[in-house]
């Protein structure tokens, strides 16, 4: 009778336990790489940050350049990238 338990046992644990186990962490992964709302509004004021922040640079540099007219702001700054460009530069 001991001879049977132990195959039985390792078997439906590889075939039932295995999957399970695996399967159970992806759905917990799946889930928990959404963003929350917490984040997002977090994200939208970075945003908006980020932007009003670009608009007074681009004060200052119109007011630099109205009082020296030899000083050249950067008229064409790069552009921002996202991990997800490709670089077609090359």
């Amino acid at each position: 009778m001991e001879d049977a338990i132990v195959p039985l046992i390792g078997i439906t644990s590889v075939f039932i336990g295995l999957p399970w186990l695996i399967l159970h962490y992806v759905t917990r992964w799946k889930t928990a790489s959404k963003i929350t709302p917490e984040d997002e509004n977090l994200l939208d004021e970075m945003f908006n940050l980020a932007r009003r922040l670009e608009d007074r640079v681009n004060t200052v540099e119109r007011i630099v350049a109205a009082d020296n007219p030899e000083w050249k702001p950067n008229l064409n700054p790069p552009q921002p990238t996202t991990p997800y460009q490709i670089d077609r530069r090359n």
